[in-house]
Parts: C-alpha cells; structure tokens; sequence
C-alpha cells in the first residue's frame, strides 16, 4: 500500500488532519468519502481538488465512496456563501446525481471487481423516510447548539448577515451532514471524510457524533481552497464556472483554460490535478524553469487533465483547434470543428452578415461590397494577388473566384483571413 497522507503532502493537497489518521490508514485498506452537493447537473473544476483526493485514496489501494447529497442539497450548505440557496425539487436533484456519476467514472474505478471499487452513495436513501421527530430525537440530543455555533462556517455567516440571520433549514445542515458521516461509518464502515478546508467544522461534526452516539472513531482529513497565484478565484472566467459537461464548457475552452493558466500556478496546479509521480513531475518543474517561455507545465497539465476529463480524442481534437489562430491548421482541420469550438476559437474576431441568397457571388464583392473585409476592391485584389489572403484556410489567389454554399462552414459561417492574424467572420443569415 502506498501512504496516501505521504502522497497529498508533497501535493500540498492537505489543510487539516486530524491525529490519528495517517497511522489508522496504514494499518490497512480502509474506507473513506467525499460529499458531493448535485446542486447543477454537471461538476465544475471547483470539486476537482476534492475529486483528485479521492482518486488518490483509491490508487492507494482505499475504497472511496462519493455521496452526493440528494438530501443536503435541497437545503443548501452555509459554509462560504453569502446567502441562501435556491431549493431543488427530487426529481431534478435525481436528473442531477445520474449525470454527476458518469462524470465521476472518469476519475474513479465504480466497475472493476477489485476490493477497492469505488461506490456512489445518495443520502436521499437515508434521510427521505427519517421523520423529523425521530432525527431530532435519536440525532439532534447528541450536538449541542453551543457547539455548532462554535463553528466557523455558522460564525462567519452570523457576522456576515446580521439583518437576514440564518435560517433553521441551513443551520441544521451541519447536524444531516454530521450523521451522513455517523451513517456511512455505521453502515459502510468509513473511517474518514474528505473535503475542501470550508468542511472542516461540518466533518468534525461528524467525527463527534460518531464519539457521542457509539463511543467510535473516525477521522478527518481536508485540502485547501484553491486560489490563483494572484489571489483571485481559481476556476471562473469572465463567462463563469469552467465546467466538465462538455455541453456546458467545450473541451476547446476547458484545455485553454489549463493552457493558460500562470507560471506559479502551473507548478502547484500540476502537483494537484494530474496523476504523474513525483519525480517526473520535479523534472517538468525544473524543465520550466529554464524556459519559460516554452510553456512547458501548462502543455503537459492541459494535456493530462483534458484527457482524464474528457478522453485523448477530444484532448487532440482541442489541440488541433488551438493550432487555428497561431500554427499552420488545414481547412480540413477547420471543417472538423463543432459550431461550439468554431466560435469558441474566434471569439472576439470581426463578424458580418450577409443573406443566404446573395450567394454565390464573386470573391471581391464579397469581401469589399457585402462586407467590410476590405476597404475597397483595390486593397482586395491586392492582397489576394499577392497571396496574402486565405479563405476557410486555403490560400486564395484568384481574383475571380467565385464563393459559394460549397465554402459554407457548419451550415452558415465563412472564415476570411487577411496575413497572419487578421480574422473575420462571415455569418450567413
């Protein structure tokens, strides 16, 4: 077995341990969870450190179990939100948690026949035929009001919203996240839960009640928030949460994302969202270092993370599309590019419109006439003569060739490109 504590601290993936927890994990494989709130039908990279931990454990010869709150997400966690959330309705919690499953099979072995096989627990299973008076009754006796106000995550949302306050409904949220521990530990044997530094006061919670109820033990084990060098979020852009759906983020923009990230960034990010062992790792680092410019951490962790979330075909099929705008891409390569990943790409660039019928028509009118590619016919057939100008990234040097439905991309774009770097877009309506 490898040490699994070992292997997060050269990670930097560990905040808080509690004692105890290395020396129950290397007694022998042992169990352990991370909860998971299906409050959106897709995860985001905001849970992937949690995620990776969990992977972890697993390959340290562990059995994970990733529960995802059907229960806890209709009420809404406290811990680092400024307000209260929306409810869901079961049925869309439901639609949430399948979706959330396959996402998580891409991290976690649920289907092998080893002792170690990650399993998907829902607390909804639990908890939706617990009546109220018996939970507070067999439960609540055992957690002390004063000991969950001690908690940070209740102490911090008091002081934050002193005119609203907190409701009952999310400062009970603590006490069903605490017996889900009691629960898995009872039934499952779980001996620890995972989680973001945020969980601490709702694990621990956890850890007592097991103490309080049945006189047992359980541990607890969380890494830190993640942030940018720069001390901003990690894992928002202007257009919002970087998503694993595919529908939600294209795997174009998730491996852009990866690729763009900062030179201190990509030392401590590599460390926590891939896989590769330590030395390798060490030699990327070093490798960096002497080039920066060379970007070579933030290839090889966009690489590795695209592939585990979204397979080596889609990780090529990103790369081929990054080549676009700077590298020597065909217009077969362009052709290839699904409508998402085709505007994804040339955000930002010049667009116009033209209807459907003005086509076909010469090339000149077109980029002079109907459009503003270029300021008159003059500067066109210029250009184009010259061999300066590439229509759908095929060089174009006849000045009366004729543009029609055949240079019509996915249905409705042509891409004009004057030199290098000068794109537009010619959107058919």
């Amino acid at each position: 077995m490898k040490n699994f504590v070992e292997e997060l601290k050269w990670r930097g993936m560990i905040q808080d341990i509690m004692p105890g927890t290395e020396e129950k994990l290397m007694e022998g494989p042992q169990a352990a969870y991370v909860g998971i709130d299906p409050t959106a039908d897709s995860l985001h990279i905001g849970h992937l450190v949690s995620v990776m931990i969990l992977k972890h454990f697993q390959n340290c010869g562990h059995k994970p179990y990733a529960l995802v709150g059907g229960a806890t997400g209709m009420i809404g966690d406290p811990s680092m939100k400024s307000a209260e959330r929306n409810l869901l309705d079961e049925d869309t919690l439901r639609h949430n948690v399948e979706c959330l499953k396959a996402q998580l099979g891409r991290f976690l072995d649920f289907d092998s026949d080893a002792p170690n096989k990650a399993e998907l627990v829902n607390n909804l299973d639990w908890m939706k035929d617990y009546s109220f008076i018996n939970f507070i009754r067999d439960i609540g006796k055992h957690i002390t009001v004063n000991y969950m106000m001690a908690k940070d995550s209740v102490k911090k949302r008091l002081s934050r919203d002193s005119s609203e306050g907190m409701s009952f409904t999310e400062f009970s949220y603590q006490l069903m996240q605490g017996y889900d521990f009691y629960w898995l530990w009872k039934n499952k044997g779980c001996v620890l839960q995972l989680g973001g530094s945020d969980q601490w006061g709702n694990i621990t919670t956890g850890t007592e009640l097991i103490r309080r109820m049945d006189g047992g033990e359980a541990f607890a084990l969380t890494c830190p928030l993640i942030r940018k060098a720069d001390g901003t979020k990690f894992g928002k852009t202007e257009k919002g949460n970087i998503w694993l759906d595919p529908a939600r983020t294209s795997p174009y923009e998730f491996y852009q994302f990866w690729l763009n990230v900062a030179d201190d960034d990509a030392e401590r990010y590599i460390k926590i969202f891939t896989m590769l062992p330590k030395e390798e790792i060490d030699a990327l680092i070093e490798e960096h270092r002497q080039d920066p410019g060379q970007r070579t951490l933030q290839k090889v962790l966009a690489r590795e993370i695209t592939i585990m979330c979204h397979g080596e075909q889609e990780y090529e099929k990103a790369v081929a599309a990054s080549q676009m705008l700077f590298g020597k891409a065909t217009s077969e390569a362009l052709r290839a590019l699904d409508e998402k990943t085709f505007l994804a790409v040339f955000d930002g660039v010049p667009s116009f419109e033209i209807d459907r019928s003005e086509l076909p028509c010469g090339l000149l009118d077109l980029l002079a006439v109907k459009t503003s590619v270029f300021g008159s016919k003059g500067e066109a057939r210029k250009m184009v003569q010259a061999g300066g100008f590439s229509l759908n990234k095929d060089k174009v040097s006849d000045i009366d060739r004729e543009v029609g439905e055949a240079d019509v991309i996915d249905g409705k774009y042509i891409l004009a490109q004057k030199g290098k770097k000068n794109y537009y877009i010619i959107k058919l309506r």
